[in-house]
């Protein structure tokens, strides 16, 4: 029975190490940053991004992370609230309400208050949804190809509110 229980807690230990260990980087092996730049509004600093990738330039089958850094305390209400604004404008009638209000919940366990400081990641994984990493902490998962994508877009599509952070992020950035 000793033997057992050792056996038992030594399996639990190396279990639980693993899940500590993981971190953004495992989902995107050999990951590099691509570009990065400030998100300003009316001259205050809200965050600054970077767009890490193994693929350059950035391909639409491989994994990606984009990390932002905020530079301002924000609600996740307020958060959560501007990413629906953003895929509703950019997707259209191509996401249903029942649809958006079930990706709202999605992103209500998957972000945080933030402080200047606070780190928020978020990886896309193609084919498979997004992971969402507090520091290096894995804080939610939303296994949904479709979310994903309407996400990521709010600063990768062409349409995107800031032309200039994307093409900065992006690495098309005309110095």
């Amino acid at each position: 029975m000793n033997r057992s229980f050792l056996r038992h807690s030594l399996l639990l230990l190396a279990l639980l190490g693993a899940q500590a260990l993981a971190n953004w980087q495992d989902g995107v092996p050999g990951a590099q940053i691509i570009g990065a730049g400030e998100f300003r509004v009316f001259g205050f600093d809200v965050y600054n991004a970077r767009l890490w990738s193994a693929a350059r330039p950035l391909a639409p089958d491989q994994p990606f992370a984009l990390e932002l850094i905020y530079q301002r305390s924000i609600s996740r209400e307020d958060l959560v609230q501007a990413s629906v604004d953003e895929i509703k404008r950019l997707s259209g009638a191509s996401v249903s309400a029942a649809q958006l209000a079930g990706w709202k919940a999605q992103m209500q366990q998957s972000f945080v208050d933030v402080q200047a400081g606070t780190r928020i990641t978020g990886v896309y994984l193609p084919g498979q949804g997004a992971r969402f990493f507090v520091g290096q902490q894995l804080q939610h998962e939303v296994k949904d190809p479709q979310f994903a994508r309407a996400f990521f877009d709010i600063w990768l599509d062409p349409r995107t509110r800031n032309p200039e952070l994307r093409q900065q992020l992006l690495g098309t950035a005309k110095p």
